[in-house]
């Protein structure tokens, strides 16, 4: 019996490990896109939500969210709760739908209609394990997506000389990609209700970005003019660090309430970064290859927060400091026009609460079952044209216990957000304003049986 069941868990690593490899040259070719936005152009693309779904469908709150049972994704410090002779695993799927309006303008600044473009996606979210080391003293490793890039758009010059002269010329702008980050960590309860964890944060992935200028219309008669297209590669492989700490002021077999904070070290990721610019003239083609480092940093992260939890309610609130303007003060790009992408200095608020009417029902599943809320409200971490915008999101959970007293779980969470606006960046360019809608299915699975003893008999 007992051998049967140190099999299963030597099949559940071997899978969870399995799992982790073939994804990672998956991730690296990405054949699917985890973000559809404009503003994903520019710097590494959009951010992704970090936690367990549990965590997520409750605004992100979790830096002080404390578990024996549930993957601690993100603070180290909360590794040293996992139970004895246990294991952790976590998987989970994100699908989104995203809509992108933007006002359009003539030249003489009138208002010319609203553009409008939806595109759907799915992707894997994480993969977590996680096990006790000795008594207080946890591991963990877990494969999240950090940033996505997906964008496809085109343009028409609206510069009076450049249709006099020339006629019309389009501008073509694409890029998808993703950057992965793998954490593993050790948490360490150094007396009871305080503990600490540190990890190694490994960053890797490509962005691909492509833009052309074609002329469509060659109103001038005369003349050859040339294409050019241009293709940049960033390829990301680096390592940072974080620091995490938990404390339980109070900590008894009915409440536990626990303060949790990290500490991101931040600092260059040195993407490389290898551009090709071919100009064709209808006669031959001239390739210019350049590769360069480009200069973007990660931000200094700063996480604080406060987490309940009885037999009934659990809730908690974070705040999230991230230092993008401080520590990318000299770096910036340029969009269409002219118009400066600058980093700034970011705040996020989270919050959510979780209700559990009664998990030992015996006669009623709803009543053992898990229902979350959750709201997130923050900055989003570059500003266009000196103009900055908010994000916000309104989140919702369902957590459907696998068997009676048991921890595993399917999770299904719905999340609901927008950031941006129609404001205008110049006379006649606004910015674009996103609606979204993520549905999102985790499996957790926790081995609360005695998978780690030594059998006595064989």
């Amino acid at each position: 019996m007992l051998n049967g069941k140190i099999n299963r868990v030597a099949v559940l690593v071997l899978a969870s490990l399995l799992t982790l490899g073939a994804v990672v040259p998956a991730r690296s070719q990405t054949s699917s896109i985890n973000a559809y936005s404009p503003y994903s152009m520019f710097g590494i693309g959009e951010l992704s939500t970090p936690g367990a779904l549990p965590m997520r469908s409750l605004g992100g709150v979790g830096v002080a969210w404390r578990s024996s049972s549930m993957a601690s994704i993100i603070n180290p410090a909360g590794y040293s709760a996992t139970a004895r002779k246990s294991l952790i695993f976590d998987f989970g799927f994100e699908g989104m739908y995203i809509d992108n309006t933007q006002r359009k303008y003539n030249a003489d600044n009138s208002y010319a209609g609203l553009a409008r473009k939806a595109k759907n996606s799915i992707n894997f979210h994480e993969i977590s394990v996680q096990m006790p080391l000795a008594k207080g003293v946890g591991f963990g490793v877990s494969l999240t997506p950090y940033s996505s890039v997906g964008y496809k758009m085109s343009t028409i010059e609206q510069s009076d000389d450049i249709w006099g002269q020339i006629g019309r010329v389009r501008y073509d702008y694409s890029g998808e990609g993703d950057i992965t980050e793998v954490k593993f960590g050790v948490g360490w309860e150094i007396f009871k209700g305080f503990s600490l964890g540190a990890a190694g944060l490994y960053y890797w992935g490509d962005i691909d970005r492509s833009y052309s200028s074609t002329v469509v219309n060659n109103v001038t008669g005369s003349g050859v003019y040339s294409a050019t297209k241009g293709n940049d590669n960033y390829s990301v492989s680096n390592f940072k660090f974080q620091a995490g700490l938990q404390y339980s002021v109070i900590n008894t077999d009915k409440r536990m309430l626990t303060l949790g904070a990290t500490y991101d070290i931040g600092g260059s990721l040195r993407p490389r970064v290898t551009k090709y610019v071919y100009d064709n003239d209808y006669v031959q083609t001239t390739v210019i290859n350049e590769g360069t480092r480009s200069a973007i940093r990660l931000p200094q992260q700063w996480v604080a927060g406060i987490f309940y939890q009885d037999a009934h309610f659990a809730g908690g609130f974070d705040y999230v400091r991230q230092e993008w303007g401080s520590s990318n003060g000299s770096f910036s790009e340029t969009m269409y026009g002219g118009i400066k992408v600058a980093y700034v200095n970011t705040n996020t608020f989270k919050a959510g609460i979780e209700y559990t009417p009664n998990r030992f029902d015996v006669r009623h599943y709803f009543n053992r079952m898990a229902y979350r809320a959750g709201f997130r409200y923050g900055d989003y971490y570059q500003s266009f044209g000196g103009k900055r915008f908010a994000q916000y999101a309104v989140t919702l959970g369902l957590g459907f216990p696998v068997r009676f007293l048991g921890a595993s779980s399917v999770d299904f969470g719905i999340e609901i957000g927008g950031r941006g606006s129609h404001a205008k960046i110049t006379d006649n360019i606004g910015l674009i304003k996103q609606q979204y809608v993520k549905f999102s299915i985790g499996i957790s699975m926790f081995g609360d049986d005695y998978w780690f003893v030594r059998p006595k008999y064989d």
